[in-house]
């Protein structure tokens, strides 16, 4: 079993800075995605050159701070002071993903990859804040822009659960069937499983034994997410089966 433990939202605060490169020295995590557009992104590029043995992705935003372009298609998904309303979280019934729409998103998160590069950040793979790029209306503007920048390697959908985050039988056949559009009409590589560490820890926990390869999410620096950053800490590696290793996105085969 390969395990890639992928910080979110680095760049967000100085906490969630520190936390996430704190986690890195000590061998807890393995990874982590870059908010570009998040005020304290500078702050955490300067710290990646002493991390070489981890993989640092973009963390592809719709929902928070301000995008960078002023592409009109963006304007269904901004407030009146012209940052990310935040509607994306929970798409409400009826939302049109227009054309327009379409075109804007692939302009921002275009830019966003820019910057990204411009920085030398060495990027591995892509996720999204709050899931937005598992939006079944974006699957196409995600496929142009894998191409655009010949980056291969996405998160999926989640596809690991259990009795304290279960995925419901609807939900699953949905998430099944985006992630096979992701491998099969995207052509991206993927982790075998995804999920947040606390779910895997808690399988591991009960003796499940994962084959293949697993995501496993996490937020450092979150007031949200603090019990699971404790778990992060403890002494969960000893419990993993002597197949099991850590790796990052840059093992991903």
């Amino acid at each position: 079993m390969k395990i890639i433990i992928n910080c979110d939202d680095l760049g967000m605060s100085p906490r969630v800075n520190e936390e996430v490169f704190e986690l890195m020295d000590q061998g807890c995590v393995t990874s982590a995605t870059m908010m570009m557009n998040a005020p304290f992104l500078e702050d955490a590029v300067g710290q990646i050159g002493r991390h070489k043995n981890c993989s640092f992705g973009v963390h592809l935003n719709l929902t928070q701070f301000k995008p960078f372009t002023s592409h009109p298609g963006l304007q269904p998904l901004l407030n009146d002071a012209g940052e990310f309303s935040g509607i994306l979280r929970s798409v409400p019934p009826g939302f049109r993903w227009t054309a327009a729409l379409r075109q804007g998103v692939f302009a921002e998160w275009s830019t966003q990859i820019e910057r990204g590069l411009a920085l030398g950040i060495p990027i591995s793979h892509l996720d999204s804040h709050h899931h937005v790029h598992t939006q079944v209306g974006l699957l196409g503007v995600l496929k142009q822009v894998l191409e655009r920048f010949g980056i291969r390697r996405v998160r999926l959908r989640r596809n690991l659960g259990n009795d304290a985050s279960p995925i419901g039988i609807g939900r699953r056949t949905a998430n099944q069937a985006w992630n096979l559009a992701l491998r099969h009409y995207v052509h991206a590589q993927t982790t075998d499983l995804f999920a947040a560490f606390a779910t895997f820890h808690e399988e591991l926990c009960g003796g499940r034994v994962l084959p293949g390869s697993i995501e496993l999410m996490c937020h450092p620096g979150s007031d949200h997410f603090t019990a699971e950053t404790a778990l992060l800490r403890g002494e969960w590696m000893g419990s993993m089966s002597k197949q099991a290793l850590l790796v990052s996105y840059h093992d991903l085969a």
